[in-house]
C-alpha cells in the first residue's frame, strides 16, 4: 500500500506537470443547494479581481465530491460545494488518489422543503407521516413490510386524500441524503423502529418517490403543472419561487428563513464547501474566491448570498473558519469520525 507521503509527492508532481499549462478559472463542482450561492460568489470575485469568472457546475454533492476526489492537477475540480459534512469514506477515497490536504468550509445554514403548487392542498406533515409515505419497507402489524400506502389519508387521516407522489433528488444529491437522515430515519425512530431498522432503511422506489435529477427548478416547474404532487427541495428555491409554490410545516413549523436559523425548524442542514490545498497558487484566483465567499458582502446578516436564501452562520462560526481559510488549515480526518 502505497505511503502518505509517496501519494503526496506523486501529487505534486501531477501538479508541477501540468503548472505550466494550469487554467485561468477555478472550476467548482458539487450540490446544486450550494450552486446559486456559489455562483453569485463567483460572479462577484470576477468583477472584484477582473479575473475569469469561476466555472460552476451542478453535480449534486456526492458526484462533485467524487469528481474533486479524483486527482490533484488541471484535469481535477479545485473546489466541491456539499449540501451536507463530507463522509469519511469520501475524505479516505481523497486520500488514495493523492488529494492529501482539503480545507473544510461550513458557509451557512438551509432547510429541506417539502413543497406544492400554490393552488394545491396545504400539507402539515410530521417526520413519521414522511417516513410511513416514503420508506421502500415500514413497520406494520408488529412487523417491517413494503411500503402498501398509496394516498396521504391512508398515512394521516388529516392528511389530504391524494396519491403519494413526490418528486426528490438521486442519491447523489446531497439533499437526498440529508432528507433522507433529518426525515425519514427521524421519523423512523419516531415511529419505533430500532437502530438496525433505520441503517437499513431506503427510499421507496415503487413510484411513489420520483427521481428527478438535480436540477432543483425543474422540480418547481413540474409542481407547478401538477399540483398533485409534492417535492424535495432546498430553502432557496422556496425563497425564490414563493409566487409559485408553497412549504409544508414539518411539526407544525414554517420552512421561513427565521424558523431555520434559528432550529426551530426539524428538516434543516449545514452548507460547506472543500477546497484542495495543492490547487491554491497554481490555480489563479481562489484564495481570493475563498475570501469572497466568508465576506460579511456575501454571507453577512444582509449578504448578497442571504439575499438569495442562505442561512448565514453565527459571528462566532463565520470568524473560526475565516480563520481556517486565512491560515488554510486542512482536515485530519478525525472530525467525520
Amino acid at each position: 500500500m502505497k505511503s502518505r507521503n509517496t501519494l503526496a509527492l506523486a501529487a505534486l508532481a501531477a501538479l508541477t506537470v501540468t503548472a505550466a499549462t494550469a487554467r485561468d478559472e477555478i472550476r467548482i463542482v458539487g450540490s446544486s443547494t450550494v450552486f446559486p450561492f456559489s455562483t453569485a460568489v463567483a460572479e462577484q470575485f470576477g468583477k472584484k479581481t477582473g479575473s475569469a469568472t469561476p466555472v460552476v457546475e451542478s453535480t449534486g454533492s456526492g458526484g462533485g465530491i467524487k469528481l474533486f476526489c479524483a486527482g490533484v492537477g488541471a484535469g481535477h475540480p479545485d473546489i466541491a460545494n456539499a449540501s451536507r459534512r463530507m463522509k469519511l469514506s469520501e475524505f479516505e477515497m481523497c486520500q488514495a488518489n493523492g488529494v492529501a490536504d482539503i480545507i473544510e468550509v461550513k458557509v451557512g445554514f438551509d432547510g429541506i422543503v417539502i413543497g406544492n403548487a400554490m393552488d394545491a392542498p396545504t400539507f402539515d406533515l410530521t417526520r413519521k407521516d414522511l417516513y410511513r409515505a416514503l420508506a421502500r419497507d415500514v413497520g406494520q402489524y408488529g412487523r417491517m413490510a413494503p411500503n402498501e400506502f398509496r394516498t396521504w389519508d391512508e398515512v394521516s387521516p388529516a392528511l389530504p386524500a391524494q396519491p403519494i407522489e413526490v418528486l426528490g433528488p438521486p442519491p447523489t444529491s446531497g439533499t437526498r441524503d440529508a432528507f433522507e437522515e433529518l426525515a425519514l430515519h427521524k421519523g423512523a425512530e419516531a415511529a419505533g423502529l430500532d437502530k438496525a431498522g433505520v441503517k437499513a432503511m431506503t427510499v421507496r422506489d415503487d413510484g411513489a418517490y420520483i427521481e428527478s435529477g438535480e436540477n432543483d427548478n425543474l422540480i418547481v416547474s413540474k409542481l407547478e403543472a401538477d399540483p398533485a404532487k409534492l417535492g424535495v427541495f432546498g430553502f432557496s428555491f422556496l425563497d425564490q419561487n414563493a409566487d409559485r409554490i408553497k412549504g409544508a410545516r414539518i411539526e407544525g413549523v414554517e420552512p421561513t428563513f427565521d424558523n431555520i436559523a434559528s432550529g426551530e425548524y426539524p428538516v434543516s442542514r449545514s452548507l460547506w464547501f472543500y477546497v484542495k490545498k495543492a490547487h491554491i497558487g497554481v490555480i489563479p484566483g481562489i484564495e481570493e474566491y475563498m475570501a469572497e465567499f466568508l465576506d460579511d458582502a456575501a454571507i453577512g446578516e444582509d449578504g448578497y448570498a442571504v439575499e438569495k436564501g442562505l442561512i448565514p452562520l453565527e459571528e462566532d462560526d463565520l470568524e473560526s473558519y475565516a480563520e481556517t481559510v486565512a491560515n488554510q488549515v486542512v482536515m485530519t480526518g478525525e472530525e467525520l469520525k
